[in-house]
């Protein structure tokens, strides 16, 4: 068990916290004013900070930015304002975030939470056919593409949606990340769906592949670090068409064409690139968009840090008449897997098998 780092603007409170986590682990205080940096190498860091100003926001970015070394947790203690204090855990980075009356909870919960090592062995090993297979910009072949479903359906057996999703998440290729997330979320939903091996496949694959089409969108506007001005996200726009165009020919089924072709559109016409409205939009269809919001939502992006599960899973429930809200309640208890106070509720509404019998591939 490693040593847990207690960052405080107040010593004495500090002190105070730190005799309830030393029941559990080694625990280190931290004055964040002090200027010489502890030598710790922390397997949790939790900070304790209560007058969030500019100054000591700059304080705990630079402490966090030397003492925390990839994939270790770090939990945000709640003082005061709840919705000013979630946005600012946002911006730092944090794991999780948890009011000082919660945090023994919140650190159980994180305890061990560094990435595994077999997570980031798997996922590096994607990644690399990712990039060699699909996004090189030779042709993509069914082949290749059952491959690296294969190969991603495997690893979330064997590592866990949690731990895989973290893993990708230290991709600094957003494309690379997005598609490894939305492909792993599509494996894991079609399974707690109950669907049948083949439709898993085919759902993974096509999550897989989703968004290829980005590699004929400039680097510039897909890594741009803010919002893109209405010109460039009429080319980001393209990439639907652009990756359904590269894969017409090449030997794949209609389903997985029309996936590419539509996951950005929303039941409501509201979408692109053909606005189709209502049953115009296949349940394979729903499922692979509902995955790609979520996985979007969690991301870190180069303008924003990655939501919260249960916040990003508030969304999807508020864009209720633009996705399919049936399968959005159904995909709670894999957002579930991103925030344990989501467990209870995903339990209660019994919402591992499929929700409806129409569902159809």
């Amino acid at each position: 068990m490693g040593e847990l780092l207690l960052i405080t603007d107040d010593i004495h409170r500090g002190r105070r916290l730190s005799r309830e986590l030393g029941t559990r682990r080694p625990c280190h205080v931290h004055d964040l004013y002090d200027d010489a940096l502890p030598v710790v190498d922390p397997s949790l860091i939790v900070s304790d900070v209560e007058a969030l100003t500019s100054v000591a926001i700059v304080r705990l970015r630079r402490t966090l930015t030397q003492l925390r070394d990839e994939g270790v947790p770090y939990l945000f203690l709640v003082h005061g304002n709840a919705a000013r204090s979630e946005a600012q855990a946002q911006v730092l980075g944090a794991t999780a975030t948890a009011g000082v009356s919660q945090m023994l909870g919140a650190v159980e919960r994180l305890h061990g939470a560094s990435i595994p090592v077999l997570a980031r062995t798997r996922a590096a090993e994607a990644r690399q056919f990712f990039q060699h297979a699909l996004f090189s910009g030779r042709p993509i072949t069914p082949a290749s593409a059952d491959a690296g479903t294969e190969l991603v359906v495997n690893a979330v057996s064997d590592t866990g949606i949690y731990d895989w999703v973290r893993a990708v998440q230290k991709f600094d290729d957003a494309t690379h990340q997005h598609c490894l997330l939305v492909a792993a979320l599509a494996a894991a939903f079609s399974g707690a769906l109950g669907l049948r091996p083949t439709d898993r496949h085919y759902l993974t694959r096509a999550a897989l592949l989703h968004d290829v089409g980005k590699i004929h969108v400039p680097i510039e506007i897909l890594n741009k670090p803010g919002r893109l001005t209405h010109s460039e996200t009429a080319v980001m726009r393209t990439h639907a068409e652009r990756g359904h165009a590269m894969l017409v020919g090449a030997g794949f089924d209609d389903r997985l064409l029309a996936a590419v072709r539509s996951h950005h559109e929303m039941i409501d016409g509201s979408g692109y690139p053909d606005g189709l409205r209502g049953w115009e939009v296949s349940d394979f269809v729903r499922l692979m968009t509902i995955c790609d919001v979520y996985g979007a939502l969690i991301e870190r992006r180069p303008y924003r840090a990655p939501m919260h599960g249960a916040k990003a899973y508030t969304v999807l429930e508020e864009m209720a008449g633009r996705l399919d809200a049936v399968l959005v309640r159904a995909f709670q208890p894999i957002a579930a897997a991103f925030d344990p106070t989501m467990l209870k509720a995903a339990h209660d509404q019994a919402l591992i098998s499929c929700p409806r019998q129409t569902t159809t591939f």
